[in-house]
């Protein structure tokens, strides 16, 4: 019996140890760079905001896909911008994609010559009229990774303040609207808050505010190395 029983823990012993090494060369395996093979490529428009490319590929397994199509946009940013009493500095402005008026944070393009930091302080400046306070990165995301070529640089200002008028471009029909955490957070559970972009950073903050053991934590990590914008072409 004694015998049996010892059998069967080295059994185990062995089941999980193979089990680990299968774990592990899964995750070594993931791990690895699965970069596509451009072989070629070509243009079919190219316009101020729509760039469009399409690309002859070879997966690392040896697939070919002769028509794949990328949309070219510069690098984004935006800011969750918050008023020295609290307030979310929230803008509203029709958008003709999905025909609707929405809510969003401030949003705009990363110039080729800023970088992300300048370029939203910029357009902070021209769309609220509102500057100063303290600046801090908070994310980098993509609208969508499969078909999209940019990255939007979002960031956290606090005790932003009234410095100077407004400056929107002539085809931005903005209104403002300062809200209190709570509304930011029915907006963003009543699905007021349609733009992927503008949705992620306001989710990442209110869900960090309801948790203040993890501010701390939370505040030393988005401290991260912002990039350069990239040359736009």
């Amino acid at each position: 019996m004694q015998r049996k029983s010892y059998f069967w823990r080295r059994k185990s012993h062995f089941l999980k140890k193979k089990k680990r090494l299968k774990l592990y060369s899964m995750l070594k395996e993931n791990n690895q760079d699965r970069k596509w093979t451009i072989l070629e490529s070509e243009y079919l428009i190219k316009r101020p905001w729509l760039t469009a490319r399409k690309d002859h590929v070879l997966l690392p397994t040896g697939v070919e896909n002769k028509e794949y199509y990328i949309l070219e946009y510069p690098d984004w940013v935006n800011v969750i911008a918050i008023t020295k009493d609290g307030r979310f500095l929230m803008e509203r402005q029709y958008r003709h994609g999905i025909q609707l008026t929405c809510y969003e944070i401030c949003a705009g393009v990363c110039e080729a010559n800023e970088t992300p930091l300048e370029s939203i302080k910029r357009e902070l400046h021209e769309e609220t009229g509102y500057g100063g306070g303290n600046w801090t990165f908070w994310m980098s995301i993509s609208a969508n990774t499969s078909t999209t070529s940019n990255i939007c640089h979002c960031f956290l200002a606090t005790e932003v303040e009234p410095v100077g008028d407004r400056h929107p471009e002539a085809t931005e029909d903005i209104s403002i609207e300062l809200l209190t955490l709570g509304e930011v957070r029915t907006l963003l559970l009543t699905d007021q808050i349609k733009q992927s972009l503008m949705a992620a950073p306001p989710c990442g903050n209110t869900l960090q505010s309801t948790n203040s053991s993890d501010k701390k934590h939370s505040t030393h990590h988005h401290q991260s190395v912002i990039p350069d914008c990239p040359q736009q072409q």
